[in-house]
């Protein structure tokens, strides 16, 4: 196909042909592969809500509290991120992490 000689118009047809079926294509692939995907959990034997939940099983859960205020059980810290100010406190005041583990 040569381009030089088509017209402007032309040009802007055939560019909106173009994104017509490059979409319409890219929505038979995904569907395509769906069900692909489906047949391989089928022929497993694995339902198809697990295979989708089990890449976020570590995400957005909560971690168990390993520290404790020996002053105010109700403030509790992971060990992780930055200290609370009661630990850098406790710290200061020469207890040790293992005076506040839980």
């Amino acid at each position: 196909m040569d381009l030089s000689n088509m017209s402007a118009s032309d040009l802007r047809n055939l560019q909106e042909q173009i994104k017509r079926e490059l979409k319409k294509r890219e929505s038979q692939d995904l569907q395509k592969a769906r069900e692909q995907i489906f047949a391989i959990a089928q022929s497993v034997g694995l339902p198809l809500k697990d295979l989708v939940a089990s890449g976020n099983r570590n995400k957005g859960g909560t971690v168990a509290a390993r520290y404790r205020n020996p002053a105010d059980s109700s403030q509790q810290w992971t060990g992780r991120g930055r200290q609370p100010k009661w630990v850098k406190e406790a710290l200061d005041a020469g207890k040790s992490m293992d005076d506040l583990r839980i």
